[in-house]
């Protein structure tokens, strides 16, 4: 777990990034604002096979460009290029925030950039990756990353309450959702783009997961009433995301 926090990173926390390791293959799972910071504390950056961005919002891709530098000017790596599979449209985008600072190609040329198909199955190494479109304010994919034995993570993105989640995530080993919206009840407007704890609890407990960890919710929250209303809405115990932690399926 590199960085959980929400939009406002936690102190001295980072926005989303989790790193998955497996049959000696290193994903990262979104890289937001101080996440390569965070993972070079874990391993070194050119360890990194492969790259998978859910949606194009900061809090989950910014930290992409400070890590496109790093590669560039990381001779050992001898041209080699991590995998960067990202949403329909987001080349445009990076070319975009690129072009910010005189740099519109830096990230497509520093990582192999792919734009997946939500629709198709997608192989990332060791991983078979499926997605389904989850509500947010911008388009977003849950995904669900099974290895080449079986195991199971289903990372549920950025999103409001649906149902898609639901059917994506039967009988996962690890559902992790977020919480942005704290214990509940939601006090916020007609569109929903997140999750209450209690609302995160329900669809865990629609899914069936082995076990339920709750990410992307700020250190403002009181982490125990977070931690009650997912697990009364769940029917059982519910881990909570800290940075460093490892969670072994």
């Amino acid at each position: 777990m590199l960085g959980k926090s929400p939009a406002m990173p936690d102190a001295n926390g980072a926005n989303s990034g989790y790193l998955i390791r497996h049959a000696g293959f290193t994903l990262l799972l979104e890289c937001g604002s101080g996440v390569l910071g965070k993972l070079r504390g874990v391993c070194d950056p050119a360890e990194v096979d492969a790259v998978l961005i859910t949606h194009m919002h900061a809090d989950h891709v910014l930290d992409l460009f400070t890590f496109s530098l790093a590669l560039t000017y990381d001779h050992r790596r001898d041209g080699k290029r991590p995998e960067l599979w990202a949403p329909p449209e987001s080349e445009r985008a990076f070319a975009t925030l690129g072009a910010a600072f005189e740099a519109e190609h830096q990230i497509a040329s520093a990582f192999a950039l792919t734009e997946y198909d939500p629709e198709r199955t997608l192989t990332i190494g060791p991983f078979s990756v499926s997605f389904c479109e989850v509500p947010h304010y911008v388009p977003a994919w849950a995904c669900d990353l099974s290895s080449d034995d079986g195991r199971r993570l289903t990372f549920g993105a950025d999103c409001g309450p649906n149902d898609a989640i639901v059917e994506l995530a039967g009988n996962t080993d690890l559902l992790m959702l977020e919480a942005t919206e704290g214990p509940g009840p939601y006090l916020g407007g007609a569109f929903r783009g997140h999750l209450t704890a209690a609302e995160a609890g329900e669809l865990a407990r629609r899914a069936g997961p082995g076990r339920l960890l709750l990410t992307h919710y700020s250190d403002e929250l009181d982490a125990g009433l977070v931690r009650a209303a997912a697990e009364s809405a769940f029917g059982g115990p519910v881990e909570l995301a800290a940075e460093g932690a490892r969670y072994l399926i």
